[in-house]
């Protein structure tokens, strides 16, 4: 009796969102690696900012889950005095992006290779940045061949705006998942990436500011994943 091989699971890179960690963000997308589990594993790292821990709810991104002892985490800030982030916030400058590309290339290189990429919420809007990045062959190490973006936005700080300027939209498919009733990243703020890539994918749930993985949406990750297996 002949058996059968299942292909390798795909690896994905997991990006986190302002104010979470990797621990966090894995207790977040429990339910999407057990609806993922026979196609996917997820690998997740952690941002190489610490978010001072204050009062207000600065960036307004409510996103922090218990993630162990490790402390809530950022990609970039984008009030370089408060070290804090608001995603509407207009800047010229931001800081702490390099340091952030660093740390996926380090990630990249010691725990890949990957297939894709995710990203959720800040961290989806850097992963719009690696797409850019790999675009214009400027990082060797990134070679994702898709990428899924979670309550995805456009950076508003003026400096980062040469990741939207490319003459052609980004070949690498992608998928782009946005809730209808998302009060921190409103779903108008994510179809504005939309042009920046070729034939994007959309997946849109009424819920809120979550990754989101009922029974109903399998199909469309699963389509979308069973390209590149």
């Amino acid at each position: 009796m002949a058996t059968v091989t299942r292909a390798a699971p795909l690896r994905i890179l997991c990006i986190h969102g302002y104010r979470q960690n990797s621990g966090s963000f894995r207790e977040k997308t429990g339910a999407l690696r057990k609806l993922l589990k026979k196609y996917v594993e997820l690998v997740y790292m952690s941002a190489p900012h610490r978010v001072q821990q204050t009062g207000d709810a600065q960036g307004k991104e409510n996103e922090v889950g218990p993630g162990g002892d490790e402390a809530p985490r950022g990609w970039w800030f984008s009030d370089t005095q408060a070290r804090s982030f608001d995603a509407g916030q207009q800047c010229q400058a931001s800081l702490g992006l390099e340091e952030s590309v660093e740390a996926v290339r380090t990630a990249v290189k010691d725990l890949g290779p990957f297939d894709g990429v995710l990203g959720f919420s800040q961290g989806a809007a850097l992963v719009a940045m690696l797409c850019s990045i790999q675009e214009q062959n400027l990082e060797p190490q990134f070679q994702f061949r898709f990428a899924i973006l979670v309550a995805g936005f456009r950076s508003a700080c003026l400096e980062h705006q040469g990741f939207y300027g490319s003459p052609a939209p980004l070949a690498i498919p992608s998928l782009h998942v946005f809730g209808q009733e998302d009060q921190v990243i409103s779903d108008r703020m994510s179809r504005e990436l939309l042009p920046l890539f070729q034939e994007p994918q959309v997946l849109t749930h009424p819920g809120g500011h979550f990754v989101p993985a009922a029974s109903a949406h399998r199909q469309t990750y699963q389509e979308f994943l069973k390209r590149f297996q």
